[in-house]
């Protein structure tokens, strides 16, 4: 049974083992290399992260459970993107594993207005892929062409055609330093030619599937970067 057929309860234990799962391996990562929970670099981040993140998923389960649905796959079909997808893990890991280690040694001594900077900076990036995930209710996980989807062309998608990944961008390279890091600065960085291989190859996968596609590009012709790319 595909994501997308299941039950409201179905969804519901669904998010939740997502849920149940997925923050504790989130601790894990971030106390484990600190060696320590007073690391409040690290709360405050989990903080403008989990609460925002419970509520929309509140949100969409009471107003687009099928959008949920679709956010919970995560096996690709392109091959592409799960090359794409393996070679991501690398630099996704090193980024919040690095902070740990970096507060335990002491390598960085970020102050405290960069930190508070940093985590509006997540927060806003948050916010942003909310209103992308209100606008375009299409916004699958795994690449592919839904039944019944149509181009969106209003709200961030007038901006550029993958608003979806700015907004991820920002929350990822503001992340190491609102975790109080500076050397983390590196991997993040890294996350960048791994969304731009995704969007090259997502894009490939839109022309070819979904109708009206081509003639939105030669309307907005930026894919990620108004300006620039």
């Amino acid at each position: 049974m595909e994501n997308t057929q299941l039950s409201q309860s179905e969804l519901i234990k669904l998010v939740g083992s997502r849920l149940i799962i997925g923050i504790p391996v989130l601790l894990l990562i971030l106390f484990l290399p600190a060696g320590t929970f007073a690391y409040w670099e690290a709360w405050i981040y989990l903080t403008i992260l989990l609460i925002p993140m419970s509520i929309v998923m509140f949100y969409f389960l009471k107003k687009a459970p099928e959008f949920l649905a679709r956010r919970m796959k995560f096996k690709e079909k392109e091959v592409e993107q799960k090359l794409i997808i393996k070679l991501s893990f690398i630099p996704f890991l090193l980024a919040f594993i690095l902070p740990g280690i970096d507060k335990r040694l002491g390598w960085s001594n970020v102050p405290i207005t960069i930190i508070v900077i940093a985590e509006i900076l997540v927060f806003l990036g948050y916010i942003f892929v909310f209103l992308v995930f209100k606008e375009n209710q299409f916004a699958s996980r795994v690449i592919e062409v839904a039944k019944g989807q149509i181009v969106i062309q209003s709200g961030p998608y007038r901006l550029v055609r993958h608003p979806m990944y700015m907004g991820s961008i920002v929350m990822y390279i503001a992340s190491p330093l609102a975790l109080g890091s500076y050397w983390a600065i590196i991997p993040a960085i890294f996350i960048i030619p791994i969304f731009i291989a995704r969007i090259i190859n997502e894009e490939s996968v839109l022309t070819k599937e979904l109708e009206g596609y081509s003639d939105y590009k030669l309307k907005t012709r930026y894919r990620l970067i108004p300006g620039i790319w």
